[in-house]
């Protein structure tokens, strides 16, 4: 237990380490920015809280907050607009240096400057890990109809006529090596038609398949798993497997006299695993049987990994992979926007929309759980997760929403179209509904975060 609780404190600082390098870069794009256009810093924080360390360099305050999570920038006479209402001033003061003395298109810059950052940061990670190159495992592009196991015949997969045992070959044009390209292509469409070409035997047909948009998540489905023989690869220590006695290179035939052609035929078996369940299996040539009963395992494999097959990334040069890590974060860029429009088609928010809470424990986990592997694998992961959230960080920022950058982006442009400053009254107004609307989204996010954990 006491181990337990030091690996989650040690999860915990790893994920708001990683969450507050997101911060910190979206914040000093806005530090330099308004140092550039000539807006007077009065603060720059390394995290927040208190300040246990500071020292004044030039106008500017350097800090370091109490608590090392992100940072801010503090810019002079960024808030006056609620000194103004309070006051009953029709204008902003406009002291040389100050926020809203700037020109709009210099505040339009230094609000622009945070989420940009964000995008670069994530450029600059995704190339290193392409430069460094990684290795990962995954299953290949051979299927199972989700419907063979669940009986349900209604998927997308079905109603485009795919069977058991077909392989995806491309996905609208593009190749597809693995499953691992499948989960990809497949999750970030949901609701969208792709054109899927198929080899069955020595045939190959194109077919039409919109994936399913999951409720509970926001991903695409279209019913499918991998087909991977019932081999065993590995066996994860003190699980049921490893007291029942099955061993790596063991293939399982039969759980309780019913044939496992692949690997997936056991999830709905396994699902409901009955006390002392009999396992057949072949090992050296040979069949034995012996019991498993249920644990506190996944429901997929109890303590079971399959045979899977390793790959490598392309070897890139320094250009090349500068040119993957620009493509990766399109990608990213076009995917999170996707996900933003699917958060009104129905899709559970509580389950789907991520808050401070779960974000930090995901990072903390992924990152353990990369460094358990390797270092090198570990670094790779967690590079990985935080220019996923760095983008998502930079997008979320840009939204048309009042107190996000990209509200005060369209406010400045407002200024511009009429020639003149926004009445603090009108400007605080719309601030209060900007605040209503994100404390919103965060209450979905917290119960979320809440219930995520009240399930773990």
């Amino acid at each position: 237990m006491i181990f337990l609780d030091i690996m989650m404190i040690i999860k915990i600082l790893i994920g708001l380490m990683g969450l507050g390098i997101v911060v910190f870069v979206h914040e000093l794009g806005h530090f330099l920015a308004a140092r550039f256009a000539g807006i007077r810093v009065e603060a720059f924080s390394i995290g927040w809280g208190k300040p246990i360390l500071k020292k004044k360099i030039g106008s500017v305050e350097y800090r370091l907050g109490a608590f090392p999570i992100g940072g801010y920038c503090k810019m002079s006479d960024e808030n006056e607009f609620e000194k103004a209402w309070e006051n009953h001033k029709n204008h902003l003061p406009a002291d040389k240096g100050s926020f809203w003395a700037a020109s709009p298109y210099r505040r339009i810059l230094t609000a622009a400057a945070g989420p940009f950052f964000n995008i670069i940061f994530a450029i600059i990670v995704f190339a290193v890990i392409w430069k460094i190159g990684f290795e990962y495992e995954s299953m290949d592009n051979r299927i199972v109809l989700a419907s063979d196991i669940t009986q349900e015949k209604s998927l997308p997969a079905d109603m485009a006529g795919l069977q058991t045992g077909d392989r995806i070959l491309s996905i609208n044009n593009k190749p597809v090596q693995n499953f691992h390209d499948i989960q990809r292509m497949v999750s970030v469409n949901a609701e969208r038609n792709m054109a899927f070409e198929i080899e069955r035997g020595d045939k190959k047909f194109n077919v039409m398949i919109k994936p399913e948009l999951r409720k509970d998540s926001g991903a695409g489905m279209i019913g499918i798993y991998y087909y991977a023989e019932p081999v065993i690869e590995d066996i994860i220590p003190d699980s049921s497997a490893a007291n029942a006695g099955l061993q790596s290179g063991d293939r399982i035939l039969k759980l309780n006299g019913k044939d496992i052609l692949y690997s997936a035929a056991l999830i709905p078996l396994l699902n409901n695993l009955p006390e002392n369940s009999t396992v057949e299996y072949q090992r050296a040539g040979s069949v034995f049987e012996t019991k498993l009963s249920p644990q506190k395992d996944t429901p997929e494999r109890p303590g079971i990994i399959w045979q899977s097959i390793q790959y490598h990334s392309p070897h890139y040069s320094l250009f090349g992979a500068v040119k993957k890590g620009i493509e990766e974060t399109l990608w990213t860029l076009e995917t999170t926007i996707r996900g933003f429009r699917l958060l009104f088609r129905g899709v559970d928010l509580t389950k789907s929309l991520s808050g401070p809470a779960r974000i930090t424990w995901m990072a903390g986990e992924i990152a353990t759980e990369g460094f358990g592997q390797s270092i090198g694998e570990g670094l790779r992961i967690t590079g990985n997760f935080l220019a996923l959230i760095s983008i998502a960080l930079g997008v979320t920022n840009l939204l048309p929403l009042p107190i996000l950058d990209g509200g005060l982006i369209i406010i400045f442009i407002v200024e511009i179209i009429k020639r003149g400053p926004l009445n603090p009254k009108i400007f605080s107004v719309i601030q209060t509904a900007g605040v209503i609307i994100i404390a919103g989204l965060m209450i979905f996010a917290i119960t979320g975060d809440v219930m995520f954990f009240v399930r773990k």
